[in-house]
């Protein structure tokens, strides 16, 4: 029965280009700041469809190319040691949809999961996803949890894919949790501080966003960790997610190591 579900979705996902984790030395990371990089990245893959369309194929085509990409950057964020990667895959809002293509990116989703299982788990990867997961279908659930529970004692890169996930619907998910507790007598209003929220979050246990790359030239969240780019640095590039290179990614991050981030104060020389 799986298998019929995913139909051309697992077979896109065949015959991809390999691309070896980049070593420190690489000429792709020519000019990184090794000092000054990022803790925690969050992309918004953006312009799949518009791609698709552009080359004249139907905007699944576009999700299918998307995927291909994502495995690359997975691989460059490893090279550059960071320490979590959180990338935007289905939001609450895409339900809206086609129902053929909401059915294609759940499978394509699936599929991905048991095609880059194993190699994600040989290259120390923790996945994590994020997002209201019990609205998912059954067997991406059960995959989900396959793939969680496997990576859980790995101690390389957080890789968080934000699947039913919306920053407004989380953070309702996180007051009604903490709602539950003041209810309980287990805290009281005045034990709400800015941890105890951040803990109530999909996030929890990783850093705050230091870099928020949206690809697709567009420029807004669409509903993306709203809580947790308060002081993120924005990088919107042109190009959309299927020309989204490893190449392009560095470059981010080197855009990232000359900005200057004064979380709201000055620093020292331009006092």
């Amino acid at each position: 029965m799986i298998n019929k579900l995913l139909g051309k979705a697992v077979m896109t996902l065949a015959g991809r280009d390999d691309f070896a984790i980049p070593k420190h030395d690489s000429p792709l990371f020519e000019g990184v700041d090794w000092d000054n990089l990022p803790r925690h990245v969050a992309v918004i893959m953006d312009g799949n469809g518009r791609w698709a369309n552009a080359q004249g194929q139907v905007r699944t085509v576009g999700h299918s190319a998307g995927a291909k990409v994502l495995k690359n950057i997975l691989k460059t964020a490893i090279g550059l040691n960071l320490e979590s990667l959180t990338v935007y895959a289905f939001s609450t809002e895409n339900w809206t949809r086609p129902a053929t293509e909401v059915k294609f990116l759940m499978n394509l989703i699936y599929g991905y999961l048991k095609q880059e299982l194993q190699e994600m788990h040989e290259d120390n990867v923790r996945i994590h996803f994020i997002g209201d997961i019990a609205g998912l279908p059954d067997y991406l659930q059960e995959e989900i949890r396959k793939a969680e529970e496997l990576m859980k004692n790995n101690t390389g890169v957080k890789f968080n894919v934000a699947t039913n996930y919306g920053g407004q619907d989380e953070m309702i998910r996180a007051i009604q949790k903490i709602a539950v507790s003041v209810q309980n007598g287990e805290i009281t209003p005045a034990d709400i501080q800015k941890e105890l929220i951040e803990d109530s979050l999909d996030t929890c246990g990783n850093p705050p966003v230091d870099l928020l790359i949206r690809t697709g030239g567009d420029h807004r969240l669409s509903n993306f960790l709203l809580w947790q780019v308060a002081y993120a640095e924005f990088y919107s590039a042109e190009v959309p997610w299927p020309e989204f290179s490893p190449k392009c990614f560095v470059k981010a991050i080197k855009e990232f190591n000359n900005r200057d981030r004064r979380f709201g104060g000055l620093n020292d020389d331009k006092k």
